[in-house]
Order: structure tokens, then sequence, then C-alpha cells
């Protein structure tokens, strides 16, 4: 068993899909699994280390969709202030002594178990990286990430719709670049028209 095979995963559920225009993209159907829950058996499936999905108050169709699996869901009252605040209450649930943690979006589909064990089999928290992040094929910083336990105060402190961008910033030249398949770290769906484009891809292979 690697060291690195207990490190927590957060899996950001709580985003509004305003972008779907009436539909949510987490419920949008991959084979015949929702995406929400596909990420979350992937995350399950690379990590023997608590996996924490935030998500919007209940009642919502996203509990139903993750109905039987073993992770925490983190219910993010203040969803609607933006990205931080599913940030902030994931964090803040993490096991006390958590060396660090993985940061996994919700709508990046093309991700597979293999390439979060990937990511997570490049952590050393002994070495002087605050952060192991993923990158496409040609080198694009995207996702996963893995944050040392040194960066989670400043996580604590986001406000507004911010992102890991702002934190990535106070890390420059100690971030450890793992690089993926293709597209998949930054190939994420928001829209029906990339939904559409994506499904036509597909068919063609």
């Amino acid at each position: 068993m690697s060291k690195t095979s207990h490190i927590p995963i957060i899996i950001l559920a709580a985003g509004q899909s305003i972008r779907m225009r009436g539909t949510d993209k987490l419920l949008q159907h991959i084979s015949t699994v929702p995406l929400i829950k596909r990420q979350t058996e992937i995350a399950l499936q690379a990590t023997n280390g608590t996996v924490i999905v935030t998500l919007p108050s209940p009642p919502h169709p996203r509990y139903d969709a993750l109905e039987g699996l073993n992770i925490q869901r983190v219910s993010v009252a203040d969803a609607r202030e933006g990205m931080a605040a599913s940030l902030r209450a994931g964090f803040a649930n993490l096991p006390k002594n958590t060396t660090a943690a993985m940061l996994l979006l919700a709508d990046l589909p093309e991700l597979t178990q293999v390439d979060l064990k990937k990511l997570l089999s490049a952590v050393d928290t002994g070495s002087k990286s605050l952060a192991w992040q993923a990158t496409t094929e040609a080198g694009c910083p995207g996702h996963p990430i893995v944050f040392s336990s040194t960066l989670f105060p400043k996580i604590g402190e986001l406000t507004g719709d911010i992102g890991a961008r702002a934190i990535l910033k106070q890390a420059t030249n100690r971030i450890t670049f793992v690089a993926l398949p293709e597209n998949r770290a930054r190939r994420d769906l928001d829209t029906p028209e990339d939904w559409a484009a994506w499904r036509e891809e597909r068919s063609d292979d």
C-alpha cells in the first residue's frame, strides 16, 4: 500500500449549473451513470482515504445520485457565494492530522481512476512542494490538485467566487506538475452545447 493511498479527496459539487439553462450538468449521464456519481466512484477507487463531496443544501437530487456510496456529504449552506464557500466547507471537514488533500472538480468527465492514482503517487509531503497539479498532455495546468496541509489555512480564508488559482499563486515555484493524457485535466462541460459536442465526439470513436 503506497503512502499516498490514504490521501482524502474533496469533490466540489455544490455549484448551481447556471450555464446549463435549467438542467443540472452533474446529473447528466455518462453511459448510464450521473456524472456526480461517476466522479465520486473514481475517487473511491483511487484512495482509501475519506472522500468528501460538497453539495447544495438538501433536499437536492444530487443526494439521491450519491445514495449508498461510502462518502462524507457536506452541505454548503452559503453555496451561492461561489466556489470559495465549497472550498472552505470541504477542507474544514478533513480528518484531523491530514497532511495533504486532493481537490477534484465534479465536472471533468474524462478523468479516470488511473489519472487520480497517478497524481496521488507523485505526492511527497516531505519534499519542498506545496501542491501537486495535474496538467494536460501538452502541459497546460488543470485539475485535480493535491494541496499540502501548509496551504489549508489559506484555503480557509478564501471568499467569493474564487477557486484554487489564488492559492496556487502563493505556492509559485513549489508546485509539482503531473501530466495526464490528452486534455483530461481541463475538459469540463458547462453548457448544453458543450455536452452535445462532447457526445458527438464520442459517437465518432
